[in-house]
């Protein structure tokens, strides 16, 4: 019987593979390493990999701060490597989610449009927006905090958004019969309230680089509340939830966070 341990680094490793396109080795205790992430258990330690991922644009940050670089080229360099790493897997859930949403007339043609791989003006508008508040906003927090507490808020962002993009998936059912979000089993409430206390714990734990504790309270609310808006919005227009609204949901609650945090509020 695997141990306890074994089975949580299975976990990471599933997470990390499905998340990311980072090489992740195969470890010998792995029963089925390329099979569907296990939403109902992997996911548990999904704070753990988003932190991983966000280390990676982290260190992005810090070596382009290093080397002088402006902050608005530090941030954009720290976004393209992220980008690069995780193969721009929420913003291609966003691009399409916005076209689905903003150009169907019915269920069935949302659906439809949404499944399409080809990115048309609802799309673009939304990722060139994601992709210039995120990298303004970086390039603000690296201003107001210098380059390691901003790169420490890149990680804990990459950590509680994958969480706080869980919410349509498990509050919606699937709004198709294929496809990922029909495939994923729903997270178990266990296994979201251990994913959920994991990613507060690595948020709150950057209070002690001297980052506002108050301001990184409301900042996870904000997430929340971001994701939330998209969950209300899938139900309203497709009736469920697809893989793009969970992009969607990552990304307007990574915005959310970020945007507290450069506010007047993290004064």
């Amino acid at each position: 019987m695997t141990s306890l341990p074994a089975r949580l680094m299975a976990d990471l490793l599933a997470c990390m593979r499905f998340y990311s396109r980072l090489p992740v080795p195969v470890l010998r205790f792995e029963a089925a390493p390329y099979a569907m992430l296990d939403f109902a258990r992997s996911i548990r330690v999904l704070p753990l990999a988003g932190a991983l991922i966000g280390c990676v644009g982290a260190l992005a940050l810090l070596g382009a701060d290093a080397v002088g670089l402006p902050p608005l080229t530090a941030a954009a360099l720290a976004l393209a490597t992220l980008l690069l790493t995780t193969g721009a897997f929420h913003e291609d859930g966003l691009a399409d989610s916005a076209d689905g949403l903003g150009g169907g007339a019915t269920i069935a043609r949302k659906l439809e449009i949404m499944k399409d791989s080809r990115i048309g003006t609802f799309g673009g508008a939304a990722l060139v927006s994601s992709l210039l508040l995120r990298t303004t906003l970086i390039a603000e927090l690296l201003m107001r905090f210098g380059s390691g507490r901003a790169a420490l808020l890149i990680i804990a962002a990459n950590a509680a958004s994958r969480v706080a993009a869980l919410t349509p998936h498990y509050l919606l059912p699937p709004a198709r019969t294929d496809g990922a979000a029909w495939a994923a089993a729903r997270p178990l409430p266990a296994t979201l309230a251990m994913a959920g206390g994991l990613a507060l714990l690595i948020v709150l734990a950057t209070a002690l680089a001297g980052l506002p504790p108050g301001a990184l309270v409301l900042g996870l609310v904000a997430m929340l509340l971001g994701a939330g808006a998209m969950t209300e919005i899938a139900r309203r227009q497709i009736g469920g939830q697809t893989g793009d609204i969970a992009g969607a949901s990552q990304q307007i609650a990574e915005i959310a966070f970020f945007c507290v945090l450069a506010s007047r509020l993290a004064l």
